[in-house]
Formats: structure tokens, C-alpha cells, sequence
């Protein structure tokens, strides 16, 4: 009646491997660009190449200007972020997993590639970077995409609304025109540099970038065909010009008059007229200057901020991939998706770009133009490498105000504020806390601090309410699973919820208060989905001393995971002490026939104590020894009418 354990050897032979380490890494091949095979599969054809191709110029029109305004809030010149949209962005689409997902720079990176660059120069990013996609490339290959889901939506609402704030606060230096010696590294110190550099502020700067933002809101209303981007950092450049030919004593700050570069010992303004060239990122310049040295102390010195950069990228991409998703109706490889960013930030870098990720804003408008492959995505970085080819020289004249205008819209879209505000409303009280947490140390310290809190804080508020699902709950007389009552001095215990180390000492807790009169105890295991090591331990000690108490278990409905948890702690049937059953029913004719057995030997010795007290010897043993003769009572003592 008893079955311990029986299942064919097929099942639990699949249970132990569920559980073994290796599990939550499975050796499934991994399907490099699963979604360029999936989009020719399907039949791609010309219709689908005509649409794609438009789409990838629209996004390219986007990613054009966006490129060079994040290298430049970077910390960076503007044909950096160029050459990381052509590389990263045109490696990534073929070997990725989102069929409509555009990659590139994004507005996300900034506040942890700043710093980066301002301690240890361009190519101190670049080796970030490579570094970052070492670690995203090993995320794909152990298949940890699942894993980056299970972030929850006040962490990652908390710490973009951050980054969106800290980039609105670095863009406010250039769309006023303000002079700051040095931009403080510091939230705090930086806003307090601002409003001291507030008397400084350049009109024209002011005016350019008024313009600019005005011309991003109003454009998209009156016509979607053309990118606002374009048009907004036309007019602006158009308007830089003016100011400087007819009030050249406002001369706007502009790409030109901020960066240049030097081919056979020439300075030119703005940025090269040449596509991505192959170099070694260890010999770019370092923080002073010079040459980095490739060494263990360098990499031992970059590995947190590649961290951070591998972070956030897997966070990003798979974020910006749901999205798409959603808008399309496509599903994406979480898996390939986070191996293919990894391989395009391993080789970007040797090619001038730095740290790339998923970008939603460029992938909402592929899907929009008609995207539909990553055949866009490809156009897209084409587009951009032909721009920089034939249009560098004009790229000179747009204006730092006008560049800083369209990251504010960026950093405005990106804080979702709608969101963040109505979760502040309607939210638990528990996520509002995870939330505002994630977005002050955001802000105030950096984005590994606050999602790392956050998932932290998160978890332990979920173990928390998890805890207090877990209940046991007592029967003694009647179970509406059961046909019949409990026998008697049987006690039944219902455990709902995993036994885990939130759990796990609360329930046995409940369980140490047994009656001295109960002789059999039925676990009933049915609702314990998981049970782990802190819950197997008490469990554990549970059997111990109800064992010692000589008090008979048995185990019911016992699910797979906890059942080879206990297997592996050598937890099996022991005769007339432990029973371990699939089904309730089962465990309640066990506790019946137990019931009767001792039943049986109560009977037995109620009968045989019984015998010893009346019987004619013990009677003739007491009169030779000289006792009163009288009638005894069961409990051997004489009449008092003797």
C-alpha cells in the first residue's frame, strides 16, 4: 500500500536531471541568427525586401544624428557612436534572435560610459566594452536569457527613469550654452555646478535649442513620413549657420568647432569621411592621453564597469525585443539575441565603436516604417555607413544645442513618466518602495547600485510575502478528501506552499506542537510544489523527534521536486516509523491499520494486566504473606470494607 517513490525509472531519472546544477544551464544547440533564418524561411522575397529597405533608410535617418549625440554624452567624438551603429548594429542583426530589433548607441549607456571615458579615455571604453561582450556571449552560450526576465517591472522602471534623469541633467549644459570648467562626477556636485554656471548661459545656444526641441514636439504632427530628427537638426544647423554669419559674437558651440581630427598631419573640424577601420583597442588613448597597456591590472580595473555594461545590455536588448514583439507579432530568442549582442560588442570595439545594445525607440520606428527582418536592420547600418562616407563634412556645421535638444526628447521618452507615475498610485506599497529606491540610487550613486538594491530589495519582499502564503493547517477528526474520519489518536498536517528559507522554520514550527496522545502523525505534501535545503533540514528535524517520540509518519503526496530532494538526503520508509506515499488516501489506510494494531495491543495489555491482578496465585502469595484478605480493585488496592 506504500509506495515509496514509484515511479519508472524514465521519470525520476527526468526529475534528477531537472534538478541536477546543470540544468538551469541546458546544452540545447544555441541557433545563430535564428531570426534572419526564420524571415527566409518563410519565403522573403521582393515585396518583403521593398518594405525593409525603406524601413532601414528611416531608422538610418534616426540612428544618424542619435549616434553621434550619445558618443558625445559619452564622453566621446561624435564618429565613435557612427562606427558602433554600423558595426555593432549590422553584426548584431544577422546573428540575432529579434526579427525586427534595431542596435546601436543608446541613451541607457550613458551614465555608465562617461565616467568610463573620463577616467580612462576612449579606449579605456573600448576594452568596457569587449569586455561586456565577452560576458553577454558567454550569457547566450549557458543560455541565462530566462534568467534576465525574472528582473521585475519596478526594478526596471526605477532605474530607467533614472538614467532618464541623469541624462536630461547632462544635456542642460549644452542646450543652455553654459561654461563649466569641469563637469563634476557627482549628481549632486554636478547640479550644483550647473545652477553656479546658470549667469553663463548663451542665448543663442538657448534660442537653437528652444528651436530644436519646439521642431521635434510639433513636426511628427504634422507629417510621420519624414524623421523629426532630420528635419528638427536641419533647421537647427540651418540656424547656427545664420547666427554665425550675421551675429558671428554669438557663435553657437557646433560639431566642427568642438571635435576634430587628423589625417597625414592635417586637422580637419567635424568628423573623418571614413568608414570603421580595424585597430587594437589597447593601443587607443588612455585617460592621459597615451597608449593603453594591455595588462591584468587594466582588465581587473575595467571588470565592474564591463559588468555594467553586460548588465544593462541584457537587460536592454531583451526589453527593447518584448517590445518589438508586442508591436509585430513576432517571438524573439532571448538566448541567440543575448549571444549575438555579445559578439557584436566583442568586435565593435576593434573597429572604433563602443558598449551597443537593443535601442526601442529606433526598433518601434523599423516596425512602424514596415520592418519586418533583419534585413532593415542591416539597411539601417548600410545607411549609416554611406552617410558618414558622403555627408561627413556637413555633419560639421549641426549644433551641440540642437543635439543636446534631441537627447532631452530621448531622455523625456525614456523615463516613461506615465508609467512611473501611475505605478506610484496604484502599485503595492512593497513595489512603490522598490521602485523609488531603484531610482534614487539611479541617480544618485549609479545603475549597478540601484538594480542590484533593487532585485535585492525585490527579493527578499517577495520571499516575504511567499513566507506568509505558506500555511499548515490542522485536522483532527474529518478531511473532505477522505472517505472516513481520521482514526483515532491520528492527526493530519496540510502543508501549502514551497518550503523554502523564507517558509520553512515557520511551518515546522507549527508542526513541533503535537498532543501527547497522538500516536500517528500524515504530512500531506500535496501543495509543496519546492522544497530546498533550509526546508529538507527541518523537515529533517521534524522526522528526528518524532521518532524519538516513537510517533509513526507518514508522508503524502509528495511532488516530484521535493520527493527527489528527499531522496537524495537518504529520507526512505522505515518499517513502523516512516511511510512515504503518493496519494492521501493511501496514507490514511496506513494511519488506519496502525490505529487498529494499536488498538489491538491496548487490548492486549489492558488484558494481561487484567490477568496479573486477580489471578489465584498472586491472591495466595498476598494471604501467605500475611496481607488483609479482601477484594482488590483493578488498581491493586485493598477495600476499605475489608
Amino acid at each position: 500500500m506504500a509506495d515509496e517513490y514509484d515511479r519508472d525509472p524514465e521519470s525520476l531519472e527526468s526529475s534528477r536531471s531537472s534538478e541536477s546544477p546543470l540544468s538551469f544551464f541546458p546544452t540545447v544547440k544555441l541557433q545563430v541568427a535564428a531570426a534572419l533564418r526564420s524571415a527566409w524561411q518563410e519565403g522573403y522575397g521582393l515585396p518583403q525586401f521593398r518594405a525593409d529597405l525603406l524601413a532601414g533608410i528611416i531608422v538610418g535617418i534616426v540612428a544618424l544624428p542619435l549616434s553621434m549625440a550619445l558618443a558625445i554624452a559619452s564622453g566621446v567624438p561624435p564618429q565613435h557612436g557612427l562606427y558602433t551603429a554600423i558595426v555593432a548594429g549590422g553584426v548584431i542583426a544577422v546573428l540575432g534572435g529579434s526579427r525586427t530589433q534595431i542596435s546601436g548607441p543608446t541613451a541607457a549607456f550613458v551614465v555608465i560610459l562617461a565616467p568610463i571615458s573620463a577616467k580612462y579615455g576612449i579606449g579605456g571604453l573600448m576594452m568596457a566594452s569587449l569586455l561586456a561582450g565577452i560576458m553577454l556571449t558567454i550569457f547566450g552560450l549557458i543560455r541565462l536569457g530566462k534568467f534576465i526576465e525574472y528582473i521585475p517591472y519596478p526594478v526596471t522602471t526605477g532605474f530607467t527613469a533614472g538614467i532618464a534623469t541623469v541624462i536630461a541633467t547632462l544635456q542642460l549644459k549644452d542646450f543652455l550654452g553654459l561654461t563649466v570648467a569641469k563637469m563634476p562626477e557627482e549628481y549632486v556636485e554636478r547640479v550644483e555646478a550647473l545652477v553656479h554656471a546658470l549667469p553663463t548661459t548663451h542665448p543663442a545656444s538657448l534660442g537653437i535649442g528652444l528651436l530644436t526641441l519646439l521642431t521635434l514636439l510639433v513636426w511628427p504632427r504634422l507629417n510621420k513620413r519624414i524623421p523629426a530628427p532630420l528635419v528638427a537638426l536641419t533647421v537647427s544647423a540651418v540656424a547656427a549657420f545664420l547666427v554665425k554669419k550675421f551675429a558671428p559674437e554669438w557663435e553657437v558651440a557646433t560639431i566642427g568647432s568642438r571635435f576634430s581630427y587628423v589625417v597625414e598631419g592635417i586637422t580637419h573640424a567635424g568628423i573623418p569621411r571614413m568608414p570603421p577601420l580595424p585597430l587594437l583597442p589597447w593601443h587607443m588613448p588612455g585617460g592621459d592621453g597615451q597608449p593603453l597597456q594591455l595588462s591584468f591590472h587594466l582588465i581587473h580595473e575595467l571588470f565592474p564597469s564591463a559588468c555594467a555594461i553586460a548588465l544593462l545590455g541584457a537587460i536592454e536588448s531583451l526589453l527593447s525585443a518584448v517590445v518589438a514583439d508586442g508591436m509585430a507579432g513576432t517571438r524573439h530568442d532571448s538566448d541567440t539575441e543575448l549571444f549575438a549582442q555579445g559578439i557584436g560588442n566583442m568586435i565593435s570595439p576593434f573597429f572604433g565603436g563602443f558598449a551597443a545594445t537593443g535601442a526601442i525607440a529606433r526598433t518601434a520606428t523599423n516596425i512602424r516604417s514596415g520592418g519586418r527582418s533583419p534585413v532593415a536592420a542591416i539597411i539601417h547600418a548600410v545607411f549609416v555607413l554611406l552617410a558618414v562616407l558622403l555627408l561627413a563634412p556637413l555633419v560639421a556645421y549641426l549644433p551641440m544645442a540642437g543635439l543636446a535638444a534631441l537627447l532631452l526628447i530621448v531622455a523625456w521618452n525614456m523615463s516613461e513618466i506615465k508609467h512611473f507615475i501611475h505605478l506610484l498610485r496604484v502599485a503595492p506599497r512593497s513595489d512603490v518602495l522598490v521602485m523609488l529606491a531603484c531610482f534614487s540610487l539611479t541617480v544618485l550613486f549609479d545603475m549597478v547600485v540601484g538594480v542590484t538594491t533593487g532585485v535585492v530589495l525585490a527579493a527578499f519582499l517577495f520571499m516575504h510575502w511567499m513566507a506568509r502564503m505558506s500555511k499548515v493547517r490542522t485536522v483532527e477528526e474529518w478531511h473532505p478528501a477522505l472517505r472516513e474520519p481520521l482514526p483515532p489518536n491520528t492527526i493530519l498536517y496540510e502543508i501549502a506552499g514551497p518550503l523554502f528559507f523564507g517558509a520553512a522554520q515557520k511551518a515546522m514550527a507549527t508542526l513541533s506542537e503535537i498532543n501527547s496522545q497522538t500516536r500517528t502523525v500524515i504530512l500531506n505534501l500535496e501543495a509543496v510544489p519546492v522544497m530546498d535545503a533550509t526546508g529538507l533540514v527541518n523537515l529533517e528535524s521534524l522526522l528526528q523527534k518524532l521518532e524519538a517520540e516513537k510517533i509513526y509518519v507518514l508522508l503524502a503526496g509528495v511532488q516530484p521536486q521535493p520527493a527527489l530532494v528527499l531522496a537524495k538526503a537518504g529520507i526512505h520508509k522505515k518499517e513502523r516509523r516512516l511511510e512515504i506515499c503518493k496519494k492521501l488516501q493511501t496514507a490514511f489506510e496506513l494511519a488506519g491499520v496502525r490505529a487498529a494494531e494499536y488498538a489491538e495491543a491496548e487490548r492486549a495489555a489492558t488484558a494481561a494486566s487484567f490477568l496479573r491482578t486477580f489471578s489465584p496465585e498472586r491472591a495466595r502469595s498476598q494471604t501467605g504473606s500475611g496481607r488483609t484478605t479482601g477484594s482488590l480493585r483493578p488498581d491493586n488496592k485493598p477495600d476499605s470494607k475489608s
